[in-house]
């Protein structure tokens, strides 16, 4: 029984210390590169609000409140009714939400002669000829002036 406990100890010390020592990306570091803009086209961007959220939570207060009114099978009816009423509200209201956010592709020519294109939310400040930074990658990459 001793040892049994003492190779599971060890075992998760083991596994422990190996997380502690596994490569990974030092918190803060951002990678920067500069250019000059070489187009700027309007576009739109998804919303950034989650889908389905607004049906559960409606859904979820539907349910509350129908819980509330009538006793036995009277209650389980309006709870239920309660629930898919609140979730097509919720859906909708959701809908209204989900708008479209307005932003721009942006072309960079960095200074080592790389095309770079971003797309981000519009940031007025920029336009077609101005030097600025690439800061991040990927589609966390955003354009800023310098």
């Amino acid at each position: 029984m001793q040892t049994s406990r003492a190779l599971i100890v060890s075992v998760l010390f083991a596994l422990g210390l190996a997380g502690c020592a596994a490569p990974g990306s030092t918190p803060g570091e951002m990678e920067i590169r500069q250019g000059r803009i070489e187009q700027i086209t309007p576009t739109q961007l998804p919303s950034n609000h989650h889908q389905g959220v607004g049906a559960v939570v409606g859904g979820l207060a539907g349910l509350g409140i129908g819980s509330l009114i009538g006793g036995g099978t009277g209650r389980d009816v309006a709870m239920v009714l309660g629930t898919v009423g609140g979730a097509l509200a919720g859906n909708e209201i959701q809908k209204k939400h989900d708008q479209p956010i307005p932003g721009q592709q942006i072309i960079v020519r960095t200074n080592t002669g790389v095309l770079v294109a971003v797309t981000q939310p519009t940031n007025p400040a920029l336009f077609v000829g101005q030097r600025v930074y690439i800061q991040g990658n990927g589609e966390g990459a955003r354009v800023t002036p310098q």
